[in-house]
């Protein structure tokens, strides 16, 4: 037997929202394997399949990433969410390095906190891992504490002082992955 329930009073159901959203291209120079046009495109997958509606295209063209100098786009794009006349909720970038190619490596991870904290959602497009808000996709570095008679950190510390090694997320994932096989096998 078959049931069906019917509401003859009830409306169809509306389309879900598009969630508006920026995105920022950049290259340095016309050569780049990912020009801006291929950027965008990756982009525009990226948003169609995740339902963010592209309002906006901030592209700085042929503009080194060593410095936000010379840089008018990024500049514009931070200063839209800064003073608030920013009218997306999400900025697309295709990778991290788009951001730019700086000697501090701190400065690029700067100006997605400046977005964060105006409530701007940063989604990266091109990365191999997902912006899904846990620790290693929002965080460059973990702090783990050390071993003291030896650095078993598989060759992935960065930085060791007395106490403490900075692993980079990727390397945390993938000893992780190995620890989550190593257990399924047993």
């Amino acid at each position: 037997m078959i049931i069906r329930w019917t509401d003859d009073n009830r409306e169809d159901p509306k389309p879900p929202q598009m969630i508006r959203a920026a995105q920022y291209v950049r290259m340095s120079t016309e050569h780049q394997q990912y020009s801006t046009d291929n950027q965008a495109a990756t982009i525009a997958i990226y948003a169609q399949k995740r339902g963010l509606e592209i309002v906006k295209t901030y592209a700085d063209e042929g503009k080194s990433g060593l410095n936000i100098k010379g840089r008018p786009a990024l500049q514009a794009l931070l200063d839209d969410i800064e003073t608030g006349r920013a009218d997306f909720e999400v900025l697309l970038v295709y990778d991290v390095s788009r951001w730019g190619r700086f000697q501090d490596p701190d400065e690029a991870a700067s100006y997605e906190l400046r977005c964060r904290s105006k409530g701007v959602r940063v989604l990266y497009c091109g990365e191999q891992w997902e912006n899904d808000g846990s620790i290693a996709s929002t965080s460059s570095a973990i702090v783990m504490p050390r071993p003291s008679s030896r650095t078993a950190t598989a060759g992935s510390a960065d930085v060791a002082s007395d106490n403490i090694s900075i692993l980079r997320a990727p390397a945390v994932i993938e000893l992780s992955m190995m620890s989550a096989s190593a257990v399924s096998a047993e």
